[in-house]
């Protein structure tokens, strides 16, 4: 079950808004009345008999947070609408017995099916379902003010309600109702701020014998935390009302659009494979608790929710959460349940089950497999001592880190993701749920350590893959890294490079074409030739039908000049405008940068954006001809819808011919995540990789068929690992070496997602592009300090193909 309303962004971004504008608090109107500690409201709705309700009647609920009955003889509810033009009244009189509730049926309407619990009080008023005031007053005088501060200053009034658009509250309103749900003040605690206290939710009349119908005429189901949590990774009572679900609150989330807060049961069940921990979900409004309070959650819906879509379509897990949930808090300041630390043997190694498929009903099996066991802890806290930083900090604040820092390690620090067997069951996402006023959060790159205890629930994020959302957050300990520095190429090596610059255009700060700028001269040695992908057009990403570069590259190579790198010239073709896939309306492509005081270009017409570039004998032995320089290859073939298409170019280094073929294929979006629900994942998105490397295959072959000593680079972002199909489809036919499977394992990646080091980018070459020198050149993807998401690659060697006299043609 999912409510389309529980959607929200991740806590990085909330965190920072927190921040700024205080935890917990609003900026509004003076509260109406002083803080009530016994007698109050407790839900109000107004859609009774109304279109689409199910409960006839609109009703008033009073509750009593007090140790004794409270009196209200002699006392009123009141109702203002939204103008606070005028009050009606319903008088009052019996008590609200301690810690119960005091029902006040109000207006009939001729809808509805079902009727209200025995009422306590009966008025007629007719409130609106969406908007209004009601106000508890000790007498039964229609009250006369008009606005917030009027009514704080009126001493009859015991507590007001203001929610929708109403003119009289206290704080900030309530959320506005409908005719299906209520406004409810989540615990018995007034803080004076109705946003604060009110969430809305199903309507749940309950009258002082403790009688409840609202829409759902069954009562809750008596159920503990690990009778929700199941053992499962869906809750055998998800979609059901559920009661009597005790345990202390671990952690609060008191920002954002997805408050709440963490409960622990503190007598937990002897079946490993069900969690003792549970999230309960308030909205937008901050729950009144604390870490510490034992609760009993008297009235709440079991969901599972997913992140990214609905249970039908969603290829994430789910969190079973307890929706619209209505508490009790017994006591205060209760020992919270010591974190479980996770150390190197703790998590499985193996990842999951394999069964080809949606591994949700399978019985959870948490000494066996690492996403039953992250499952089977859903809600609980956890621990993470001098945790290992496997991935480093990004905009969003959030951090990756293992619990198995030998786990495939890297020798800078990170984990590798070498297989699709190899999924590294020892990361683990970080974000915050502290205050960054309290504990700004930490910029880290791999490699650095959280210095002392990282704690607190454990989520599953709904960017993929399971969290620790932070009550407690180490602090960093420097692990020493550094960017990388290559070598520069001799006089007789060719030095070709591929970079992608991550949305390089004009409206960019100078300071990332500076930084770029120096990578390419400092960190890659001013090479050669350089591959660049995501060169966006002169408008960037306004879609405005520019396809033209020359701006953005001028920039670029201006920048590179003042770097004190040497004038590259530059060779591209404009795609059509909106076809080649990536950032809407910024037209990345593939170019070619090249030094003219070491490396020529062969200029030959007729390459656009539409046209093949065709491979054709020359006029002499061994001598490959291409029908445009540059070209691209095959632009009309399916494979490269909506993707970049290859630009080929030739260039002639000490009179030898190098054909260079850059690539950008077709990102990895619409894969399903690794930590998903389907297992294994489907990569649906290498099935056209496939086509494009098939395309790129064949033409290198057509080359070395006319020469097989010819010096051919193929490199870019493609998108994939070494070990994946689109990389064997490349390499086919022993067309083409990848270097970096030429590197000692450890050192393959040059891209860092979820806490992985991985690979997308490549430099591939034919078989007589003999001793290459080859470098990933680490300067971005291992730090918080990125320039580009991507590590560049530089490979250096020495043409041997015969300079034929007409090379080049």
């Amino acid at each position: 079950m999912i409510s389309p309303a529980h959607r929200r962004r991740g806590l990085a971004a909330l965190a920072v808004a927190a921040t700024a504008a205080g935890v917990g608090l609003a900026v509004a109107a003076q509260p109406a009345a002083a803080a009530s500690a016994d007698a109050m409201i407790a839900e109000v709705y107004g859609g009774g008999g109304n279109s689409g309700a199910t409960l006839k009647s609109d009703f008033v609920e009073l509750a009593n947070a007090g140790a004794s009955a409270a009196s209200v003889d002699g006392w009123s509810v009141q109702y203002a609408p939204a103008s606070g033009s005028s009050w009606q009244v319903t008088p009052l009189t019996g008590s609200i017995p301690a810690g119960g509730r005091f029902l006040v049926a109000e207006g009939k309407g001729a809808g509805g099916t079902v009727d209200l619990p025995t009422p306590d009080a009966t008025g007629t008023i007719a409130m609106s379902a969406t908007g209004g005031t009601i106000a508890l007053v000790h007498a039964t005088t229609a009250l006369t003010c008009k606005t917030a501060a009027d009514c704080a200053a009126d001493a009859t009034v015991k507590d007001v309600v203001g929610f929708g658009a109403a003119t009289i509250r206290e704080g900030s309103p309530a959320p506005a109702g409908t005719n299906t749900t209520s406004l409810a003040r989540s615990a018995l605690v007034d803080t004076d701020d109705n946003s604060v206290d009110f969430t809305s939710g199903a309507p749940t009349p309950t009258n002082a014998a403790g009688d409840t119908t609202g829409g759902d005429p069954t009562p809750p189901i008596q159920a503990k935390v690990h009778d929700i949590q199941g053992t499962t990774r869906l809750s055998p009572l998800d979609g059901k009302k559920v009661g009597g679900v005790t345990g202390v609150v671990t952690a609060v989330r008191s920002f954002g659009s997805a408050r709440g807060f963490w409960v622990q049961d503190t007598a937990p069940d002897a079946d490993p494979a069900t969690s003792e921990g549970v999230f309960a979900f308030t909205g937008s409004t901050s729950p009144a608790v604390a870490v510490g309070d034992a609760v009993e959650i008297t009235s709440a819906t079991v969901d599972e929710f997913y992140p990214d879509a609905s249970p039908s379509s969603s290829t994430q897990q789910s969190t079973t959460e307890l929706t619209s949930p209505k508490w009790t808090v017994t006591s205060h300041g209760n020992p919270v349940p010591a974190p479980e630390k996770l150390g190197p043997d703790t998590v499985p190694t193996a990842f999951t089950p394999e069964p080809g498929g949606n591994i949700e009903p399978l019985a959870l099996e948490p000494s066996k497999y690492a996403l039953d066991f992250y499952e089977s802890r859903e809600g609980m806290l956890v621990e993470i001592d001098d945790a290992h930083v496997v991935g480093p900090s990004t905009s969003f604040n959030e951090l990756w880190i293992t619990s198995k820092p030998q786990q495939n390690p890297t020798p800078r620090g990170g984990t590798l993701y070498s297989g699709y067997d190899q999924q590294n069951s020892g990361r683990m996402l970080v974000e915050s749920l502290i205050p960054f006023a309290q504990h700004p959060f930490p910029k880290v790159n791999t490699g650095d350590r959280l210095a002392g205890v990282t704690a607190g629930p454990l989520n599953f994020s709904q960017f993929g893959g399971y969290e620790i959302l932070a009550t407690q957050l180490g602090d960093r300990v420097d692990g020493g890294l550094q960017p990388e520095v290559t070598r520069a190429q001799r006089p007789s090596e060719l030095a070709v490079a591929t970079y992608n610059v991550e949305n390089l255009a004009p409206s960019d700060p100078q300071a990332k074409f500076d930084r770029l700028a120096a990578a390419v001269v400092t960190h890659l040695a001013s090479p050669d030739i350089l591959s660049i992908e995501e060169i966006q057009d002169n408008s960037g990403a306004t879609d405005d039908g520019t396809v033209a570069s020359d701006v953005t590259v001028k920039k670029f190579t201006d920048a590179i000049v003042a770097a004190g790198g040497p004038h590259y010239e530059v060779r591209s073709i404009d795609p059509e405008n909106d076809k080649d896939g990536g950032q809407p309306g910024g037209n990345i492509r593939v170019s070619f940068l090249f030094n003219p005081a070491r490396v020529s270009f062969v200029d030959i017409p007729g390459g656009d954006a539409t046209t093949p570039v065709t491979v054709t004998q020359g006029r002499f032995p061994l001598d490959p001809k291409l029908s445009a320089s540059p070209g691209r290859i095959a632009p009309a073939d399916e494979a490269w819808e909506s993707s970049r298409k290859p630009l080929v170019g030739e260039f002639l280094f000490h009179n030898h011919p190098v054909f260079v073929i850059g690539n950008h294929f077709n990102s990895k979006g619409g894969d399903q995540p690794l930590a998903g629900r389907n297992q294994p994942p489907t990569r649906s998105s290498e099935v056209q990789r496939v086509k494009q490397a098939t395309l790129v295959n064949n033409f290198v072959k057509q080359i070395e068929k006319i020469d097989p000593l010819a010096n051919v680079v193929v490199l870019g972002d493609m998108n994939d690992y070494p070990f994946s199909p689109a990389l064997g489809t490349l390499t086919s036919g022993h067309a083409l070496t990848d270097l970096i499977t030429t590197l000692p394992k450890p050192e393959q990646y040059s891209y860092v997602f979820q806490g992985n080091s991985q690979v997308l980018d490549h430099i591939l070459t034919s078989p007589f592009v003999l001793r290459p020198s080859y470098d990933v050149v680490h300067i971005n993807a291992e730090f918080a300090d990125q320039a580009s998401d991507h590590d560049p690659q530089v490979v250096r060697f020495v043409p041997t193909s015969v300079p034929w006299p007409g090379a080049g043609h």
